[in-house]
């Protein structure tokens, strides 16, 4: 009888113990402080070496993201509806004296149409603050692929071609790494809430 009691006491241990250290392993793997509308990673991941160049013509490479966090984006001037209305929903949140906005980074997908004059004019529509970079496609990559962004080209009926690509904004800390991703439908509150939780924990 009694051994049947300590069987069983030890296997309600034991299940305890399994239990408790699930709990402890979920909580230690799930990022502190999680976002409204964001995903914040466990650990901020570096960025692959890339080199573009900026709207203004100046180089630009992983040591012109430090010393604060950065938003970045991808997209083209010729895009119809995603771009437009994210860059202006970002210039929003920039012109909000209340936010913890970060630099906001437009990297063009289509560099065969976008040149820095495209460019400069597309980015300097939305916000003189924000920064536009272009690069041909072997320059492109590695960012590209460091990011796990998406990007097809597509031909249409009038013979020209427009470019899927993925509509994430990727938000990079002080440091230069990948510290949380959003996906859209996008909410300016929310991002606003996310934005100053993550510039907190900077």
């Amino acid at each position: 009888m009694f051994k049947g009691r300590s069987v069983l006491y030890y296997s309600l241990v034991a299940l305890a113990a399994l239990a408790f250290g699930f709990i402890l392993s979920r909580q230690l793997a799930a990022p502190p402080d999680p976002l409204e509308a964001g995903t914040r990673l466990p650990q901020p991941r570096e960025v692959t070496a890339f080199s573009l160049t900026d709207h203004l013509g100046a180089s630009f490479t992983n040591t012109r993201l430090q010393g604060k966090p950065h938003l970045v984006f991808f997209g083209f001037t010729h895009c119809p509806d995603v771009c437009p209305t994210t860059l202006a929903l970002l210039a929003q949140l920039a012109r909000d004296p209340a936010a913890s906005a970060p630099a906001t980074v437009f990297v063009t997908v289509d560099p065969q149409r976008d040149d820095l004059l495209m460019l400069r004019r597309y980015v300097e529509a939305f916000d003189s603050r924000f920064i536009g970079l272009r690069g041909e496609d072997a320059q492109l990559e590695p960012l590209l692929q460091s990011l796990g962004v998406a990007r097809a080209i597509h031909q249409t009926p009038d013979g020209l071609y427009t470019v899927d690509h993925s509509a994430t904004l990727f938000y990079l800390d002080s440091h230069g790494r990948l510290a949380a991703v959003f996906t859209p439908p996008f909410s300016l509150p929310q991002l606003r809430a996310d934005f100053a939780r993550l510039a907190a924990s900077d």
